[in-house]
């Protein structure tokens, strides 16, 4: 494989700043947007890594085609307003998830003059969890596999182009936070509900990331969520069979290491 696709600093630091537009949950008649200029920090180390692929990662096998490791997800939260199809019901919180996952390498292949290309599956079980930031709540469980293809250096040097595909599902706990309508919440437009465990949806994914700078890197996102085979589909609350979400950044890196890392 070549080193210009495989070395990159120990660790790196800097700004990062981005949009989003994302469903209010899965199914959502609504979209809600939100941003962040935030500090990242990036180690990569052979056990420990921030930042990366993942929030928090601890590797516990890694092969030339196989890691398991742990990792971090998560989504923002959701008011329950008055025009919302959730008026009068609870809000939803932040919403993380924390589990194992692996890594298997399908596919790759790359020249220098081609670029590096690669298919890698990621099988991820997460617990999740809703907090408020004055308690925290589990949500139960989500199975998440995910096949990708990604492409470096199509278009320049370390430039990223990836797409994506990712079933999922949840378990009756988690169904039930976002699908569920108790009979003190049911009105005659809301009826009340009883959410089921099962599957959630599909995601067909894609991205690109780019350098502008040698030190600021862009990125920008697109996502189709399809959830018309869902488990809960006759849920009040699952509106919309099909979601989409954007999001687009820029990555300023201000310091980083002198040493490398593979």
């Amino acid at each position: 494989m070549d080193d210009e696709h495989t070395k990159k600093p120990l660790w790196e630091a800097g700004i990062v700043g981005a949009g989003f537009s994302t469903p209010e949950y899965p199914g959502a008649a609504k979209n809600h947007n939100n941003g962040f200029v935030v500090p990242f920090f990036i180690y990569r180390g052979d056990i420990f890594r921030i930042g990366e692929n993942s929030v928090i990662r601890a590797v516990a096998v890694e092969k030339d085609w196989i890691e398991i490791d742990l990792s971090i997800d998560a989504a923002f939260s959701a008011d329950s307003s008055d025009d919302s199809v959730r008026a009068g019901m609870p809000d939803l919180d932040f919403v993380f998830e924390v589990g194992p996952q692996i890594r298997l390498k399908l596919f790759e292949s790359g020249k220098k003059a081609t670029g590096l290309q690669q298919i890698q599956l990621k099988v991820q079980s997460r617990a999740v969890f809703s907090t408020d930031f004055s308690s925290l709540s589990h949500r139960g469980y989500v199975l998440n596999p995910e096949l990708t293809y990604q492409y470096i250096g199509a278009l320049q040097s370390e430039d990223r182009f990836r797409i994506s595909v990712s079933p999922s599902w949840g378990t009756e706990k988690l169904h039930d936070y976002f699908y569920q309508v108790d009979s003190q919440f049911a009105t005659q437009q809301r009826p009340a509900y009883d959410a089921k465990q099962g599957y959630l949806g599909l995601e067909l994914s894609t991205g690109y990331m780019f350098n502008v700078t040698p030190t600021v890197r862009m990125f920008m996102s697109a996502t189709y969520h399809f959830h018309n085979a869902a488990a809960n589909l006759e849920s009040p609350l699952l509106v919309d069979k099909n979601n989409y979400a954007f999001g687009a950044g820029v990555i300023w890196q201000i310091k980083k290491s002198s040493e490398y890392q593979n």
